[in-house]
């Protein structure tokens, strides 16, 4: 049979990909098609599972941020910050202008740091026609140079704004503990003001690239402001219209249990939703800045975008509005300096005397736009000021459900079109489009019941009512 003929004819097709490369975390793709009918077709998160909530039971509210700071590498800044509004919000405490123009600045340099990731290491090979990043070392090596240097620079801006950018020390509950050095912020400001022509290059090389024409239009959801690209503070928003407050996000979606994923699947309205940057862009588009929008213009990016697979466009697009943003800030920060009595946290408790400090029971909620999307954290304390319940919402459980709807409509599309190789490649492309965090995601446990010698894996329908009184 012809390849051609492969293609016309192609009724049974069976995707199986283990260990889904170029995301971060432990993801399958199973899909099965008998007899041109879709009959699976699942996005299986198999990471172990990581209990973070638990863990910060019986912790203190002013540690949190340190420790939530560990549930990822990629956005322990974007976790630390969502923290650390959960705790102010439950302690009532209203942090300076000052602090919240350095934690935005802070905020964007890890959206830049992530993005520039995602569109050249872990997407751009399969637009290249590569498996990794490692046959573009000789074949594009400028190219690759000049990533790891846009990399580098809000690498260098966690450094110097919070101490380091992976597990940040100096933001904390209330301001900062030390002010951000005089000689590192003139260092990265000159890094930002360099890294202009490389997000210009970065724009022509994205041009050049051929991204699979797929439209569906979904719910799109994130944080929105009316005088600015909400990734900080804001109101959520879904498809431009429906506003809701944060503290009232329970209300707007939930999250359920699916039997053979160790991450929860969100809905709302009893339909998928995205978050990230796409959804981000099609809901703000017009608070972006002008360099970003000419950039958006440029690239052919028009909101409302429909196609997932340019999520990773509108990543660059984002990068290009966070890099404008983060150096207007150094402008002012450079220009006016910085006021330590209205910054930095005088009155931080000592770890002796923490639980001495009485407070009201209360419950904070805080939410911020990482790189993949709205990211929320809700604490309960008690007059100790202890964590009695936390709850993390993540943005890679928010897309899994889109996902799948996404890949259960592209499948048919593709049969009689391309072969089972290339229909794999797609669906593979579909995912990384998502940018999924796949270890933050994972919060259930795959129950088992022991018995002396032996142990049984229980039925499907009595493992969910297990998991769900676990939540």
């Amino acid at each position: 049979m012809t390849k051609s003929s492969n293609k016309i004819n192609s009724k049974n097709v069976k995707v199986d990909v283990h260990y889904l490369t170029r995301v971060e975390g432990h993801g399958n793709i199973v899909v099965d098609v008998k007899e041109g009918k879709l009959t699976k077709c699942e996005f299986q998160v198999i990471e172990s599972p990581r209990f973070f909530e638990s863990m910060l039971v019986g912790r203190s509210i002013w540690e949190a941020q340190h420790l939530t700071s560990r549930i990822c590498g990629i956005c322990a800044c974007g976790h630390s910050l969502a923290s650390i509004k959960a705790g102010e919000d439950a302690l009532g405490i209203k942090p300076a202008d000052e602090t919240i123009m350095l934690r935005k600045l802070l905020l964007y340099a890890e959206q830049m740091d992530s993005h520039i990731l995602h569109i050249y290491i872990l997407v751009a090979p399969d637009l290249l026609g590569v498996k990794s990043i490692m046959p573009l070392i000789k074949t594009h090596k400028s190219v690759i140079e000049m990533a790891l240097r846009m990399k580098r620079m809000s690498d260098f801006a966690g450094e110097v704004l919070a101490g380091r950018h992976i597990h940040p020390i100096s933001y904390v509950i209330g301001g900062l503990t030390q002010l951000p050095a005089q000689e590192g912020l003139e260092k990265l400001y000159k890094q930002m003001l360099a890294a202009r022509q490389d997000g210009e290059e970065t724009v022509k090389i994205l041009k050049k690239l051929k991204f699979p024409e797929f439209h569906r239009p979904t719910q799109y959801m994130s944080l929105t402001a009316d005088d600015e690209y909400a990734m900080y503070e804001g109101d959520l928003v879904v498809n431009g219209k429906q506003r809701t407050k944060v503290s009232d996000y329970k209300k707007l979606f939930t999250e359920t249990v699916v039997d053979y994923s160790r991450a929860k699947i969100a809905t709302m309205n009893g339909k998928s939703y995205a978050v990230g940057a796409l959804s981000r862009f099609n809901n703000n588009y017009d608070k972006l800045n002008k360099k970003a929008k000419a950039m958006a213009l440029d690239l052919g990016l028009v909101a409302p975008c429909y196609n997932p697979y340019l999520n990773t466009v509108a990543q660059l697009v984002e990068w290009v509005h966070c890099l404008e943003e983060s150096i207007k800030i150094m402008e002012k920060i450079l220009k006016e300096g910085l006021n330590e009595n209205k910054i930095v946290v005088s009155s931080w408790p000592k770890r002796s005397e923490i639980e001495k400090v009485k407070h009201k029971p209360n419950t904070g909620v805080g939410c911020v736009e990482v790189p993949r999307g709205s990211l929320f954290h809700e604490y309960s304390i008690d007059e100790t000021g202890n964590i009695t319940k936390a709850n993390c919402v993540i943005p890679t459980n928010q897309n899994m459900g889109n996902l799948e709807e996404d890949m259960r409509k592209i499948v048919p599309e593709l049969l009689g079109q391309k072969t089972q190789e290339e229909i794999t490649l797609d669906l593979e492309m579909l995912a990384r489009a998502y940018d999924p965090c796949i270890s933050c995601a994972t919060h259930i446990l795959d129950v088992k019941f022991v018995n002396d010698k032996r142990s049984r894996t229980v039925d499907t329908q009595t493992k969910s009512k297990c998991l769900k009184k676990l939540q």
